[in-house]
């Protein structure tokens, strides 16, 4: 993930890592300790913390250390572009097939 300079592809590798999806649900509840981030997961506190940092440079979360913990916040608006983006693939309506193919039969029939 280094080398990524579009914030678009690093927003979808950030999320292409289901560890890291999952991080960002039990955010969309409330801040988080980083402790408790990682409860959930059969994993190391430092193996968590490599997710938390690509999802931070994602910028799709801020840390921010309080006292002795570190919080973990979501940024909801770093999802605005990416969701932009597949949107732009909602414009096309699912094709309705038998109303397709009645259009195939009229077209048909009209040309015999």
């Amino acid at each position: 993930m280094g080398g990524m300079s579009n914030p678009l592809d690093t927003v979808f590798a950030a999320l292409a890592d289901p560890t890291r999806r999952q991080i960002l649900s039990m955010l969309l509840e409330d801040d988080m300790a980083v402790t408790d981030v990682a409860e959930p997961f059969e994993m190391s506190l430092a193996a968590i913390s490599k997710h938390l940092a690509i999802l931070g440079r994602a910028g799709l979360i801020t840390q921010e250390r309080r006292g002795r913990v570190k919080w973990c916040k979501l940024e909801p608006d770093a999802l605005r572009d990416a969701s932009i983006w597949m949107q732009s693939f909602g414009q096309f309506e699912a094709v309705n097939l038998d109303a397709f193919e009645r259009f195939l039969a009229t077209e048909l029939d009209d040309a015999d």
